[in-house]
């Protein structure tokens, strides 16, 4: 009998976090090596098993997964969130991939300069409700279903509910004008598997903060004008 995947990251979201939403919505349990040192991290570059010295990674069926897209398919296709055919599975990828724009985004306003961190937001809320809600609360009213792609909870709708989640982390009436991604979060959050990874003690983890955002610092050995992009570069890229 096959183990529980092994997720390999330090102890934040990042990009890590949209693989533990997708395991917990498939019921999947999942243990986590989390590295809180540069020692750590360094003793898993030696171990040889990651393929372009990057997190995350995945221990999964006896392979060692990269690249956060790659991980998140893998998991989708497995765990039959992935459609049940190729149309359905090209729908998923562009719901996903849009969603990708606007949580990289989000992901990445902490690391706003100070001087830039309400233009930042503001910019981040005007795109969240102008060009991405828009599409799914079409594509919600157009489909007639509960859910984004075919009628059950696909990869889509797992995204869809984590990006809207840390969008109201923003603002919290940022949902105000869509009422039917109102109603999809709210069904969509009472899905069992779901419910139990809202619920406190699970193993979603809080948005970054000043102590956070300085341990990934000392892990990864980058300045924040360098390896990471500041928001200035992700808003020129939306």
């Amino acid at each position: 009998m096959a183990g529980k995947p092994v997720l390999h990251y330090f102890n934040g979201r990042g990009r890590m976090e949209s693989v533990r939403w997708l395991l917990a919505a498939a019921g999947v349990e999942f243990e986590e090596e989390l590295f809180e040192t540069r020692e750590e991290f360094e003793k898993l570059l030696q171990g040889g098993t990651l393929m372009y010295e990057q997190v995350p990674m995945v221990e999964i069926d006896g392979m060692n997964l990269v690249q956060t897209r790659a991980i998140l398919r893998y998991v989708a296709a497995k765990y039959d969130l992935y459609g049940r055919n190729q149309e359905e599975q090209a729908w998923i990828d562009m719901y996903v991939e849009g969603l990708r724009d606007l949580s990289d985004m989000i992901m990445y306003f902490p690391l706003s300069l100070p001087e830039e961190k309400e233009m930042n937001l503001e910019y981040i809320l005007q795109r969240a409700t102008t060009r991405f809600f828009p599409v799914y609360e079409k594509a919600l009213r157009d489909h007639g279903q509960d859910f984004l792609v075919g009628n059950r909870l696909s990869w889509a709708d797992v995204q869809l509910l984590e990006v809207i989640l840390m969008a109201e982390e923003c603002h919290a009436s940022v949902l105000s004008g869509f009422p039917l991604l109102q109603d999809f979060k709210v069904r969509t959050s009472q899905i069992p598997t779901i419910n139990r990874f809202l619920q406190p003690g699970s193993q979603r983890k809080p948005p970054l903060d000043e102590q956070s955002i300085g341990t990934a610092k000392d892990i990864f050995k980058f300045e924040q004008g360098m390896f990471l992009k500041n928001m200035s570069t992700i808003i020129a890229e939306y």
